[in-house]
């Protein structure tokens, strides 16, 4: 039995924010399907999906009646939204985000593990701070407008509906995972 009530969970917030680990683990817990939108966008050597196949993967992954779905892809915000119950907004402090995003980086290019469709990231890429391939660039260019735009967001009349859990900190995300 699922004690958070919801079947239907979005984990969201910045990069490397454990987002899919969270996911994951709340999957693993309720034996919820785990939809990584990542997945679905990157396809071999880091292609990025067409905005249909894109659109037409996610609808798929989130048809079932119950799921819980890692990512942030603005493109089918609304799809996933207007079908989940709950929201869970990892808004961590920069520093802790950045942490592990260098941390995380530096793993992933030292053990070349595989992400999604046989893609591995490269270390180096992320170095090149003003190249869209790096994290770090990306981290920089969301991260304030993650926190200003999903207050937003969330307080638009087609997404009322949603309940919100938000988390400010790593240690409140595994206090109440380990709560349920």
């Amino acid at each position: 039995m699922n004690p958070l009530k919801y079947k239907r969970i979005a984990v969201i917030g910045t990069t490397s924010t454990g987002k899919s680990t969270l996911a994951e683990k709340i999957s693993a817990k309720f034996g919820l399907p785990f939809v990584e939108l990542d997945a679905l966008f990157w396809e071999p050597n880091w292609k990025e999906a067409t905005l249909s196949d894109f659109w037409k993967r996610v609808e798929s992954a989130i048809e079932p009646d119950a799921w819980v779905a890692a990512g942030n892809y603005s493109r089918v915000r609304n799809l996933i939204w207007s079908r989940a119950e709950l929201i869970i907004w990892l808004d961590y402090p920069f520093p802790i985000v950045f942490w592990r995003l260098l941390t995380r980086t530096i793993r992933r290019g030292w053990t070349q593990e595989e992400l999604w469709n046989g893609n591995r990231e490269k270390f180096w890429w992320h170095l090149k701070l003003w190249s869209q391939d790096s994290l770090f660039h990306w981290l920089f260019k969301t991260y304030w407008r993650r926190k200003r735009e999903i207050p937003q967001l969330l307080s638009l009349p087609e997404n009322r509906h949603l309940s919100l859990i938000h988390f400010r900190h790593p240690r409140e995300a595994e206090k109440w995972l380990a709560s349920l």
